[in-house]
């Protein structure tokens, strides 16, 4: 066996994996790695992996003053002791519970704890980083020693490119890295998305498992191709591949029975069992079929959450005590959970009222919003019953609250709306004349006489549109300028906001014709039509097909309004 091998069980390794192929990698060219890497180039041969991991490792830019081998060889007699290293403690920022050891022998199943004790030595700022156990053992299996392992881990942990996201190592990065799945989830696998939210009682908790299903859950052969491509393509790759782990489950349990009470547990059974109905290539093919936002646009919605996470006081660093980061994180899944859970709570046949929606269309809209305003709780701002039909009373009750949920009964009982990213005091900008405004994380829907919702049309047809210089600017601007845990507080400096239709390359502005209003009329989505469009007197209305959201007519074509509500989000 080659140099690579003191710590692997070879009879646990996959046959393919165990070719000692001698060839070599000279490809430099950053295009030509991406499509190397996922055609699986070096996955046949041990050590032309462990070289290639070696190679892009090294390659990673790091702070000044990084631990290398030699800090691991100074340092692990000190730290370990005469313990036996089966039974080390693991710090507490890992759950002691999910360390996988994948084909590692018993040498090296002990390596992994003492690397990661020396790790936290090395790194007191981390307070949370569930990732490190699966990444240390995975990359054992390609080192020489353990020095080299820990210079390898080390290595990853201390980049210092701002552009550059590998590991999260903090609960907020963590826990915003989950609401960004959520909202990529709701997005990109909306039928998936329907389930989770039909089988169980709180969908971020259920999301927030999608990095355990990566590091710790998938086989070595598939956890290996995921890295891969990781190294090379960084953050980006993971949510894919989450994502496609998503639709796979869908595909192959839909109409089926839960298998335990937990979907939770099911999605991990089927991660573990993965082998028997998807090959790592098929798992790839999926990922990158996947028309994702651009790595920037990513970006800025992660530090939207990040920021809606610190306005409920989820801090990047857990307070250290006795009792521990690790209960600090599980405290904090808690509130992050229970606050979720206070809108279900929230909208109940008790507390919540509305003359359009019932509580269960109220929780299936709430489903379809993104995952920071989810924590909030629904809060009547206007409705016509109460406060008149005048657009300037609409205008009074919604300005100064971002973004609002409006809902529209007919006289002919069928009902309809749109979620609106932005406050309608964006309107005046303007001037007197009606300008268009808005994200595209705007949506119409309609509910009865059936429900369906349509998003802006760049999200399904992305072909449609390729991010733009702008955007490739700004974000490196607001990489540069903003680390995960120093996100503005004043207004005034917000970061640009996700999907912004200037970070695009568009066909025409009708493709980005969001809201508009004036004191004669309020309009929802445009182009060779209007998706909603309301007269001054908020009794009368229209809808057709527009070419912001493709959307078929809401309700009749020409409708006259019963009721109108506009419902903000109160934290």
């Amino acid at each position: 066996m080659d140099e690579y091998s003191r710590f692997v069980d070879w009879d646990k390794m996959d046959v393919s994996a165990q070719s000692q192929d001698t060839k070599e990698l000279t490809c430099t060219d950053l295009h030509e790695l991406k499509q190397l890497a996922r055609q699986g180039y070096w996955a046949k041969s041990h050590s032309l992996r462990a070289k290639v991991y070696h190679k892009l490792i090294s390659n990673i830019p790091c702070r000044t003053v990084t631990p290398d081998a030699n800090v691991y060889r100074d340092i692990v007699v000190k730290i370990v002791g005469k313990r036996s290293s089966s039974s080390l403690p693991l710090p507490e920022f890992v759950d002691d519970s999910l360390v996988p050891t994948y084909c590692l022998n018993a040498e090296g199943a002990g390596a992994v704890r003492k690397i990661i004790l020396c790790v936290a030595n090395q790194f007191p700022d981390i307070s949370f980083c569930p990732a490190l156990p699966s990444v240390t053992a995975l990359l054992l299996h390609y080192s020489r020693d353990e020095a080299e392992c820990f210079e390898q881990v080390c290595r990853i942990l201390a980049c210092n490119d701002p552009s550059k996201r590998l590991i999260d190592q903090t609960f907020l990065a963590f826990e915003s890295s989950c609401m960004t799945f959520g909202d990529l989830v709701n997005k990109y696998c909306q039928a998936a998305h329907k389930l989770m939210v039909a089988v169980s009682e709180d969908v971020l908790e259920v999301y927030s498992d999608w990095q355990r299903w990566l590091f710790g859950e998938l086989p070595m052969a598939y956890v290996a191709r995921v890295f891969d491509v990781f190294l090379v393509e960084g953050y980006k790759v993971l949510y894919r591949v989450a994502l496609a782990l998503l639709k796979f489950f869908h595909k192959v349990r839909a109409g089926q029975p839960m298998e335990s009470d937990s979907i939770q547990q099911d999605i991990r059974a089927f991660v573990r069992d993965i082998a028997k109905s998807v090959s790592p290539e098929r798992l790839l093919e999926k990922a990158f079929a996947i028309r994702l936002f651009s790595r920037k646009e990513i970006q800025l919605l992660q530090m939207a959450n990040e920021k809606a996470l610190q306005q409920k006081g989820i801090t990047v660093k857990q307070k250290s005590s006795v009792i521990g980061t690790l209960l600090n994180y599980r405290f904090s899944v808690f509130c992050v959970v229970f606050l979720r859970q206070n809108v279900h709570l929230a909208v109940h046949a008790e507390n919540f009222k509305s003359e359009i929606v019932s509580v269960k269309e109220m929780r299936d809209i709430w489903s379809w919003i993104p995952e920071r305003f989810a924590l909030c709780q629904p809060l009547l701002l206007f409705t016509t019953l109460e406060h008149g039909c005048s657009l300037s009373r609409f205008y009074s009750h919604s300005e100064g609250h971002e973004p609002t949920l409006l809902l529209i009964k007919t006289t002919a009982k069928e009902v309809c709306g749109a979620y609106l990213s932005t406050d309608w005091s964006e309107r005046r900008r303007g001037g007197n004349k009606l300008s268009f405004f808005g994200t595209g994380e705007c949506f119409v829907f309609r509910l009865q006489p059936e429900v369906e919702r349509y998003e802006w049309v760049i999200i399904k047809h992305p072909e449609l549109a390729s991010t733009g210089s702008e955007t490739e600017n700004h974000a490196q601007a607001a990489s540069s300028s903003l680390s995960s845990s120093s996100i503005p507080s004043d207004p005034a400096d917000r970061l640009s906001p996700f999907l912004a239709a200037r970070h695009f390359n568009l066909p025409s502005k009708t493709a980005s014709m969001f809201m508009a209003g004036s004191s004669e009329c309020i309009i929802v989505g445009g182009g060779d039509g209007q998706a909603l469009y309301l007269d001054a007197d908020l009794n009368h209305g229209r809808t057709s097909h527009c070419n912001t959201f493709n959307n078929q007519p809401l309700c009749s074509e020409s409708f006259q309004i019963s009721i109108l509500e506009v419902w903000g989000f109160r934290d």
